[in-house]
């Protein structure tokens, strides 16, 4: 058995800047969190008890100082766990997070806290707040009733009790459905069978198969290898054995995720029933721009009715171009065909003009355009060699953020892209934060090329960053990405946008060998394809939100199988007869991989697409690379964090209320 490193040993118990994820070890996990805890739950009890009179600091203040250290180390492990994973790892986190779990339960639980809180709430300072501590105390006070503080003693207790088991269960389902992806390898050793693979891609997948010692190609069930394999090969019957294998991921044997959903949905239909909400949906959605699960039902719903007859036209086209019924497995590939077809266009003809040197090269440009930053690499400890640091500074030279890219994949990390915090700062700090993703990689001689899709969610994933970064809040409660879970999408998919313009692309896109920028006639075909099945693509995702929302709010866990229930309501959704092994769930990380998380909130991603069309057409009024803009979006909202109501944020940038127009036109649906 390990023996714990001595305390003042403990990299986790200091507040470093870098992080020195070089000396992070997992013997030092437990006792870090065992000794912040104990530390955080002291400062507690002497808020709770101090017997002169309550002012901002002594309470509000003095909360944000006895959690800083443990938010850290929280944000940090769960950053490895995600992205630098091993069994050693996994075991003492497995052991510390529920320990973690369990304080923040507890803390809005806490009487004399609480009863600290209202005491100063009372108070003549209070009243003479100024509007960002105003809101801090309205916020933190809703947020302590919100999760239990005028529980009776047993209510509590069983909140508790509930919180730490979805910790455990959520973290389970995360580990489950990294362990069955990596699992599953699909080897052909007859090159014959990969007719009308890119050859990008059967270079990857030789090179994939060589680096596990095996002859032939090697396919997995991570996007890099699993989406070209579904899009482009002409076997029908290798196309359907990875689809069934991604549709079916950890939903059976050693990592089945079926039976976790089930506990999942019931203990978050407890807590919400404890806490007075009718049901989850209500209880995440009264924070945030949607108010009630209801409200997000109806935005769903009338976004689906906009999109229905388009959605119609989309399905009947495929199908007739295809010659017969399509199964689930033969509709990217037939998709993929058509737009071929119609547009003359093929995206892989994109990738040679995407290398990621140029294409981060040109969003390090963009941005600086916009907003006045500009990114420095910088020689820093990171938890892989393959990790690229940054300082990211103001105009002046002034540091505002460490910057960690993670762009490619590996087997101890999660699929996905992401962008997490690892310090949330009030001026004059500086912030740190990551983005991850699982991009195409370079192979052999050949550079990291980009598809077109790989750009925009860079760009999406830099638009989490600036979020983050650009934030001068000072109530680190408030600041950064702390806002509402259906506004926070706004400033990373706005950054999209700048993806499909040619004066942004002709900065991003330069041919790995030749230099040239992408010739006219392949971005033009590029900009037709855009509204290609857009429909389609809109109702996939409004099925997502209506699986969600259905499963927390009309679905009883203890009468039916959630699996099923999911297919059942995906299915009026997709273009294809979905099989009867589909258990698409059983990995949808956004739903189950945490306590919250985008659960009864995956509406959100559409909430936020219609702000940020409706925000980007000022861009395109005023101009795409307008600075007099670009700081108008940094001030109004990447600045402000959640020190004002979202809504009022959007007004005052966009000068009206949002309009769901900008985002059909978009799309080529009316409007």
């Amino acid at each position: 058995m390990a023996t714990s490193p001595p305390v003042l040993e403990n990299p986790l118990l200091a507040f470093a800047d870098p992080i020195p994820f070089d000396r992070i070890e997992p013997a030092h996990v437990e006792p870090a969190a065992d000794a912040l805890i104990a530390g955080a739950r002291a400062a507690l009890e002497s808020i709770a008890s101090t017997a002169t009179a309550r002012t901002y600091d002594s309470t509000l203040g003095a909360l944000e100082g006895a959690t800083e250290a443990l938010e850290r180390l929280g944000v940090v492990c769960e950053h490895l766990e995600s992205a630098a994973t091993s069994p050693a790892f996994r075991e003492v986190w497995n052991r510390a997070q529920p320990k973690l779990s369990a304080f923040w339960s507890e803390l809005p639980l806490h009487a004399g806290l609480y009863a600290a809180l209202r005491a100063f709430a009372e108070t003549d300072e209070a009243r003479a707040l100024d509007p960002v501590k105003r809101r801090h105390l309205d916020k933190t006070l809703d947020e302590f009733r919100r999760h239990g503080a005028e529980l009776p003693p047993e209510g509590k207790k069983e909140l508790t009790e509930i919180d730490v088991a979805l910790t455990k269960l959520t973290t389970k389902f995360q580990q489950n459905v990294l362990d069955s992806t990596n699992a599953y390898e699909l080897v052909i050793e007859d090159e014959s069978r990969l007719a009308g693979l890119p050859e990008l891609a059967k270079l990857a997948a030789r090179e994939s198969a060589k680096q596990k010692g095996k002859e032939g190609f090697r396919f997995t069930l991570h996007a890099p290898s699993f989406t070209p394999a579904l899009t482009y090969l002409d076997d029908k019957e290798l196309r359907e054995e990875l689809y069934r294998a991604h549709t079916s991921r950890a939903s059976s044997g050693e990592h089945d995720n079926s039976g976790l959903i089930r506990e999942i949905l019931e203990l978050r239909r407890r807590k919400a029933k404890l806490l007075g909400f009718s049901d989850f949906s209500d209880f995440t959605t009264a924070d945030r721009m949607a108010k009630t699960g209801e409200r997000a039902h109806r935005f769903v719903d009338d976004l689906r009715d906009r999109t229905a007859s388009y959605f119609e036209k989309e399905k009947a086209a495929l199908a007739t171009f295809a010659g017969r019924q399509l199964d689930a497995w033969d509709v990217p590939y037939y998709a993929e065909k058509q737009r071929r077809a119609q547009f003359d266009f093929d995206e892989e003809k994109l990738r040679p003009y995407l290398p990621m040197e140029t294409v981060l090269a040109g969003l390090f440009e963009i941005l600086s355009r916009l907003y006045g930053v500009r990114f420095e690499p910088v020689e820093i400890p990171t938890w892989d060699a393959a990790v690229r640091p940054y300082r990211m500074l103001d105009e002046a030279g002034a540091i505002l953020a460490t910057v960690y890219l993670d762009l490619f994949p590996r087997d101890n990390k999660v699929q996905g892209a992401w962008m997490a915090p690892l310090r949330t700062a009030t001026p004059p700090g500086a912030h740190a934060a990551v983005v991850a993703a699982n991009f195409t990689p370079a192979v052999g001689d050949t550079p990291a090329l980009l598809s077109h899709r790989e750009v925009e969610t860079l760009f999406h994933e830099l638009g989490h960053l600036m979020h983050q970064c650009l934030s001068r809040v000072p109530v680190r409660r408030l600041a950064g990405t702390s806002v509402a879970w259906d506004f926070v999408e706004l400033p990373s998919q706005i950054m999209e946008n700048w993806t499909w313009e040619r004066p942004a692309v002709d900065l991003i896109a330069r041919h790995y060998q030749s230099g040239a920028v992408i010739p006219d006639e392949l971005f033009d075909k590029l900009r037709r394809a855009r509204t290609f099945r857009a429909a389609s693509t809109q109702m996939q995702q409004l099925g997502y939100a209506e699986v969600d929302l259905d499963l927390h709010r009309r679905f009883d866990p203890t009468a039916g199988d959630p699996v099923a229930r999911a297919r059942e309501v995906l299915q009026r959704h997709v273009t294809a007869k979905l099989p009867d092994g589909f258990s698409m769930i059983t990995s949808f990380a956004h739903l189950f991989a945490s306590p919250v998380g985008y659960a009864a909130g995956y509406y959100s991603y559409k909430w936020a697409e219609v702000l940020e069309a409706d925000a980007f057409s000022r861009f395109l009024e005023e101009g795409l690379f307008s600075r007099e803009v670009g700081e108008a979006f940094r001030t109004s909202i990447l600045s402000k964090g959640d020190s004002e109501d979202p809504e009022v944020l959007y007004r005052r940038f966009r000068g009206r209320e949002p309009s769901v127009d900008a985002l059909m036109r978009r799309q080529g649906l009316g409007a």
